[in-house]
Order: structure tokens, then sequence, then C-alpha cells
């Protein structure tokens, strides 16, 4: 658990006057700047943004986001989820049942319905899928069932007041579990190939850069707004109880406090945030399958949000971009070598670190004032 003076340390740096004002900015400037370049500059130009470095920057934004999530029930509320996964993959799931709609009679079979119930032998859609083909619905969808879902489990969880090692082991799981469901063809949600080969998203088609471009800059908007809430959130009366339930619950209690609605309420709200950057993630990477649900995926949403410092909010997003453009990196230039470098990381950040990197800066620059 962070320590909480140098959680207030960071928050008073990150949240109060210009450094706070800096961060967005600096957020400000990359959703902006990088659309720019990748438009307005010749392709031979020094300064052009290759589109390739687009759809990356896109994805790891889409994964900052998530990292935002579990920094809200983690670092701040001491609930350690390992089935965050299932929540970004359902927001996936719904938005690209959208997309999946969208290709029509430009599949390889020429029929309404995707290429892969064509190739199972379905004569029609399943009754979930059915309004699926309405861009709102499926809003509505990313928003709400991944949100109920972690209502749902949350509600009985914390009511039978299971938590710590007890509460991390049933979410890993739960996200078991879910992906071996996701996995059966009869579920007509892709098997084992999930959902690809995209065509239009709202009628546009999405391999234009054009699309691309506005896909990020939304991507980049819902970031900079998800910090602005969870400032907003972490900053006052609420994020003080979420602190304190983190750190002695049994006081809280003791003080008249229900912890249970508590902790239901940021739990739903970090699931609702996970789904919204499942959906945001799947038109830019182009595919969503079972494999996001995998219990690995959701262990390294938490050591991006260790590696760059619980209970900051700015940590999550630092160590998100951190990790993932290593691995990036790593699965390019050295593939067989990223697991080691990612266990090896999470060590060091362990067993020296354990404030993340925000932590060692903010230590190294009061070092230098004193």
């Amino acid at each position: 658990m962070a320590r909480p003076e140098l959680s207030q340390g960071l928050m008073r740096r990150l949240y109060d006057g210009p450094g706070w004002m800096g961060v967005i900015a600096g957020f400000g400037i990359i959703a902006i700047l990088i659309p720019l370049l990748n438009l307005a500059v010749p392709e031979t130009s020094a300064f052009h943004i290759p589109d390739y470095t687009v759809a990356l920057t896109g994805k790891i934004m889409c994964y900052a986001i998530l990292a935002l999530a579990m920094d809200l029930v983690w670092g701040y509320t001491g609930i350690l989820s390992l089935g965050h996964g299932i929540f970004f993959a359902m927001g996936g799931y719904a938005f690209g049942m959208y997309l999946m709609r969208q290709i029509g009679h430009d599949g390889s079979y020429h029929s309404d319905l995707p290429d892969f119930m064509v190739f199972l032998d379905w004569k029609a859609y399943p009754w979930y899928w059915k309004f699926t083909n309405h861009f709102v619905y499926a809003l509505v969808l990313v928003a709400v069932v991944p949100a109920a879902l972690a209502a749902a489990f949350g509600f009985f969880a914390f009511r039978s007041r299971i938590k710590g090692v007890y509460f991390s082991i049933i979410t890993q799981a739960m996200t078991v579990a879910f992906m071996l469901l996701f996995f059966r063809n009869e579920t007509g949600f892709g098997g084992n190939n999930g959902f690809t080969d995209f065509k239009r998203i709202l009628g546009y088609t999405i391999a234009t850069p054009q699309t691309r471009i506005v896909l990020f800059i939304v991507t980049g908007v819902v970031l900079i707004g998800t910090l602005l809430v969870g400032r907003f959130i972490v900053t006052g009366k609420l994020g003080r109880i979420l602190v304190a339930i983190r750190d002695a619950e049994s006081r809280l209690m003791f003080l008249g406090y229900n912890p249970l609605l508590f902790k239901l309420a940021i739990w739903t709200f970090s699931a609702f945030i996970a789904a919204v950057a499942g959906a945001l993630y799947v038109p830019q990477v182009g595919i969503i399958n079972p494999s996001e649900m995998s219990p690995a995926n959701s262990i390294e949403i938490a050591i991006w949000t260790a590696v760059g410092g619980r209970g900051t909010l700015v940590g999550a997003i630092l160590g998100a971009a951190i990790v993932n453009g290593a691995k990036s990196w790593f699965t390019a230039a050295f593939p067989e070598y990223w697991l080691y470098f990612l266990g090896g990381l999470f060590v060091i950040v362990t067993l020296f670190l354990p404030d993340g990197v925000l932590g060692l800066i903010h230590k190294l620059r009061s070092k230098q004032k004193s």
C-alpha cells in the first residue's frame, strides 16, 4: 500500500495550481498536435507522424483510461481487482457488435449476418443482438452491461465483506469463467476469433486516416475528461472516504459510515470507465476477442498502475504509457524476452519503487529543493 504521507504530497503537487494545469495542457497538446502533424504535414517531412504511431498512441491512451479506472479502486480504495479485463472486453464487445452490423454485405459471404455466423450456419441474429445496428443503442450497451455486472458482483462480494487477496482471487476466477464462455462459438460472439474486419463507423470508413484521427481525438478528450472527473472525486469528501476505506475501514465504520455503498459506487464507476476504454480501443485496433479477458491482461493493468504510482491518477497514465511503450518495442525487437522484462519490472517496482515512477520523481525533486 502506498504511504499516505507521500500520496498526500503527490496530490498537493499534482492537483493544486500550475502543476495540475500543466498536466492537462500536456495531454491537450498531445491530442491536438499529433493529429495536426499527421494530416497537415507532408509524409516526406521529418515532422510527419506516421499512421502507425497515431494508432499506437491511441491504443496507449485507451490503456491509460483503463489504468485510471484501476487506480480509483486500487490506489485510492485499496481494492485490488484482477478482473478489470472483463469490463474492458465487455465494452469492446458491446461496441464491436455495432461495428460488425455495419459490415453488411461487404463480408466474405455477402450476407447480412457476420461471417462467423454464416460459417456456423446461423439463420438469424440471436435476441441479444437486436437493435445493435444503432449507434446510440451500442453506446447504451457499453455503459449499462459492464456496470450492471460490476454492481451485481460487487454487491454480493462487498456485502459478504470479502476483501484483500480473497477479493483478488474471486475477480480473477470471474475473468477465467467469462473468457471460457466467450470462447464458445454458440454464445454468438465469434468464439476464438472474436470480432474483426470492421468496415465502417457512422457511415465513415474506419481505415481512412481522417477517421482514425477523429477516433484519436475522441480518445484524448475522454482521457482528459476521465482525469478531470477522477480529480474531482479524489480531492473531495468522497475521495477522503475512499482513502479512509483503504487505510482504516473499521474506524470508518465506527464513525457511522457504511463502506459498502462507497465501495460499490466506486467499483461500478470504475467498471464503466474500463468499458468506455474498451469501446474506444476496438475500432482503433480493429479486433476484440476473448484473450482480452485473460487473467494475464488484468494482472498487467495492475502492473501499469503500480509502475506509474498508485493513488495519483497521473501515475496510472504514466505507468500505462511506460509499460505499453516498452512492450511495443520489446515485442518487435526481442519478443522472446518481453515477459521476462515485465516480470523484472514488477519486481523492481515492488522492492525499490513502492511509490512508482511518479513517487521517484517526487523524491528527486524534494532532494533538489532541500
